[in-house]
């Protein structure tokens, strides 16, 4: 077993599609999304995205779920980053603790990590991620 497979595991349960302030999307997101949906960017932006206060995200369903989720991710070969690298974010790092929070949404995440090996492995991850 890697370090990962040491802390988290992906189930494939959709929970991460879910709630959390919607997936933040960068416009190289943007351009891949919308050729994959086969629409312009401008046009994806409109029909699939909304405004946060930290960016651009895609847009949620009514029951939470992202716009893209039905029973799996119709966008999973060109899904964004921030779902690419989920559950292994920067905020993470800083606050390890946030770990076993985020845990309780997600039956991959071992939520009882020790915190010193949870911010290594995802420091190790985002470093691994990074161009």
């Amino acid at each position: 077993m890697g370090e990962t497979e040491e802390i988290f595991t992906c189930t494939m349960c959709g929970k991460c599609c879910q709630g959390f302030g919607g997936t933040l999307v960068s416009e190289e997101d943007i351009r891949a999304l919308a050729a994959f949906v086969d629409v312009a960017p401008e046009a994806f932006r409109r029909d699939f995205c909304a405004v946060s206060g930290l960016g651009v995200v895609l847009a949620q369903k009514p029951d939470g779920y992202c716009v893209f989720y039905t029973d799996r991710c119709s966008v999973h070969p060109v899904k964004p980053a921030m779902c690419r690298k989920w559950p292994f974010i920067e905020a993470v790092v800083r606050h390890p603790e946030n770990w076993a929070v985020m845990a309780s949404a997600c039956p991959g995440m071992k939520a009882d990590s020790p915190v010193e090996k949870v911010r290594q492995v995802v420091a190790a991850e985002l470093s691994s991620s990074r161009p």
